[in-house]
């Protein structure tokens, strides 16, 4: 299969295994081959296919500094849902979880389920008065969006310790810093999106998948608080709590990731049967 046919623009992806299909969006400053970890640990027993969000890997950029609706992000995973089949199930990290709500809420293509890894959709916070989280946020991107408007190239690091902890970003491999650090200017559009993506427990409310929620337990309180209120919000989700993993879960804790996760899509396949 070729997800990039008949789409506009080219899509990154990779694929693997056989059975349910399983649509795998990734966050922000990385490819599809951020879920490889998670797909080892299925051993083959879902259709994997994993792609690289607008901007990064070989996937064509869609959106400008004056058009960067989540809508084009949305509109690209909706055409690659199409071209896998009539019935996938979208599995989402970071930034990738946000477009897969999006998603979920045109309703231009059927979700067969959906599976949140904490989402960063920050207007919810807000508009659910949540205003201390949200300043969090608000304070964070700030000071990273300065910090790089004045020539820091690394100033991305600053983004990236607020979701895992202090000393995060130094952590990482350099391939990895480099590729966080040229993809910033990607980084900076997928946050405008992210607050331009304006979210309530209205829309929430109209998702009638099954949709798992997953948030670490050391992960920062305003995305914890954001993701325990999609919980909250989206009738019958399910929140599932990771002891001792923070935002990057899906590579530090990749077998409790690919655990809970197989748990959700299998309790889904056999709903779908009955």
């Amino acid at each position: 299969m070729d997800v990039s046919e008949d789409l506009e623009a080219p899509v990154d992806y990779e694929e693997s295994g056989s059975g349910p299909t399983v649509v795998l969006a990734p966050g922000s400053c990385s490819t599809a081959a951020a879920w490889r970890p998670v797909i080892s640990e299925w051993n083959g027993r879902f259709r994997c296919v994993a792609i690289s969000l607008l901007g990064y890997g070989g996937t064509a950029e869609r959106r400008t500094a004056d058009d960067h609706s989540i809508a084009h992000h949305a509109a690209m995973l909706e055409s690659v849902i199409s071209r896998c089949g009539r019935h996938a199930h979208v599995v989402g990290h970071s930034f990738g979880a946000t477009v897969g709500i999006a998603a979920a809420l045109r309703r231009n293509v059927h979700l067969a389920s959906l599976t949140i890894l904490e989402a960063p959709a920050p207007e919810l916070l807000r508009s659910c008065g949540e205003h201390r989280h949200y300043e969090a946020i608000r304070r964070m991107t700030r000071a990273y969006f300065d910090d790089f408007a004045v020539g820091n190239a690394d100033a991305i690091g600053g983004m990236i310790d607020f979701y895992g902890g202090a000393g995060t970003f130094s952590s990482w491999p350099a391939r990895a810093r480099d590729y966080a650090m040229r993809t910033t200017h990607v980084n900076m559009l997928d946050w405008a999106s992210a607050y331009g993506f304006a979210l309530s427990p209205v829309e929430l409310a109209a998702i009638e998948i099954p949709v798992m929620i997953v948030l670490g337990g050391r992960s920062h309180p305003a995305m914890r608080r954001l993701n325990a209120l999609l919980g909250q919000h989206i009738p019958g989700a399910t929140v599932v709590e990771l002891a001792g993993a923070a935002h990057f879960m899906i590579a530090t804790h990749a077998s409790h990731v690919a655990e809970v996760v197989g748990q959700h899509l299998d309790q889904a396949e056999a709903r779908r049967a009955a």
